[in-house]
């Protein structure tokens, strides 16, 4: 367990705090690049400070504060120009860089600009990659924004899932080192959720953990299997500091505030071979619901949601004073660990871990996978159809519940199902 205070010392994110300058040293991912198709503006909430992300109409991407320096009127509802974001309240202009480029009226009785030029709000960069939109909030120079091996896959659909979670992004994160769960709640849980008894998945008979350059992995042994199975030699990666790959998808806890983070998921399915060569043009992103509108019960049915059921359950805050950890928890206690030993790092005015600043290094970098000759090789459809894990992605998105109907049409026909149905003979 952790004392109050190293628990207050994890979960706290805001400016100034240590855990808060500590994550500000990372990129995070706050939108999709898609969902400026239709809003060219939309507010953000990261690490405790309202901001708001928009395009101008020359395309540049801008993070700003939220409220105008003028009367903090909502700059959300402001409308974008050439160069800049507009206020809505009096037409003061921000640029990418926070600095207030226009004050219409005031520009008539003040020619030399002498106001405009002591106005700055705060802003912060943003950077495109793999249809996402990433932020960095921290001191300068900025690290590079990790170009990890599957945002340069060819052939492929991908989605990206938002969820807005009301609990503490530890509490998320500590799951992405905790194999034993999925034996429980991903497997077992299911089952009983479906209406069954058993049989029970297979035991988990040995965990394992090795650290790396880019976060840790964790390996298991499960009943039926041994030390040649992929799961042991290869593992899955607890992404460092904040995020999960399980090897066709990513996925990021995005601290919003001390008591609510936002989840985001970067989805990967190699189209079939039937359907190559594949290039999309669009990646669509949407928000999943995690309550049951009717009941007001957190949603179950899908492998994420699941995971939100444990998340929130331990409160918003996870009070790690009362809790017992046993052998399952040592992953646990390594990114505690490490976590420790990152804040000293950046009291000390070091890097912390994972940090990419070598320009030569940052190309394709590739992570512990079980799945790469599939995701970058292909299959056909039928070994789809066979195969134990993708035949199911193909009829359901297992991941979130929620998808959007023209978002899995869109899957449907980059994985060639709509044509395949359009040449079955009509029902009779």
């Amino acid at each position: 367990m952790l004392s109050a205070e190293k628990n207050r010392t994890l979960t706290q994110v805001g400016a100034g705090t240590p855990m808060g300058e500590l994550l500000r040293r990372y990129w995070h991912p706050v939108a999709a690049v898609s969902e400026f198709d239709k809003n060219a503006i939309k507010p953000v909430r990261i690490v405790g400070e309202d901001l708001v992300l928009y395009k101008d109409l020359s395309g540049t991407y801008g993070l700003i504060a939220r409220h105008c320096r003028h009367r903090a009127a909502d700059l959300a509802y402001g409308y974008v120009e050439k160069c800049g974001l507009r206020c809505h309240y009096h037409g003061w202009v921000y640029d990418e860089g926070g600095q207030c480029i226009e004050q219409p009226f005031e520009q008539k009785f003040d020619p030399q600009g002498r106001l405009k030029k002591r106005i700055r709000t705060a802003a912060y960069p943003v950077q495109e990659k793999a249809g996402l939109l990433w932020a960095y909030l921290g001191p300068r120079p900025a690290p590079l924004l990790p170009d990890w091996e599957p945002f340069s896959w060819k052939n492929g659909f991908v989605q990206i899932v938002f969820a807005e979670v009301p609990c503490n992004w530890l509490q998320a994160q500590e799951n992405s080192i905790d194999p034993v769960h999925f034996e429980w709640m991903h497997e077992n849980w299911s089952l009983r959720l479906k209406g069954g008894t058993g049989p029970y998945a297979p035991a988990h008979l040995k965990i394992g953990f090795d650290e790396f350059d880019f976060g840790f992995v964790y390996k298991r042994v499960r009943e039926g299997a041994d030390e040649s199975d992929p799961l042991w030699t290869t593992g899955r990666v607890c992404l460092w500091p904040n995020a999960f790959f399980l090897g066709e998808h990513f996925e990021w806890r995005v601290p919003v505030d001390d008591e609510n983070m936002l989840s985001v998921a970067w989805s990967f399915i190699r189209v079939p071979k039937e359907a190559e060569p594949y290039e999309q043009k669009n990646i669509p992103a949407w928000t999943a619901p995690i309550r049951d509108t009717q009941t007001g019960r957190w949603i179950t049915s899908h492998v994420i949601n699941q995971d939100i059921v444990a998340w929130v359950g331990q409160g918003v805050i996870a009070d790690r004073t009362k809790e017992n950890l046993g052998a399952s928890d040592r992953g646990i206690s390594l990114i505690r660990k490490q976590l420790f030993k990152d804040l000293a790092a950046v009291a000390a005015g070091k890097d912390p871990k994972g940090l990419v600043r070598d320009v030569k290094a940052n190309r394709n970098i590739e992570l512990p996978n079980i799945g790469r000759k599939l995701y970058t090789e292909g299959m056909t459809l039928a070994q789809y159809r066979e195969h134990p894990f993708w035949s199911r992605l193909l009829e359901d998105f297992r991941w979130h519940y929620g998808q959007p109907e023209e978002v899995r049409r869109e899957f449907r026909r980059a994985m060639g199902l709509e044509a395949e149905s359009s040449r079955r003979p009509a029902d009779r």
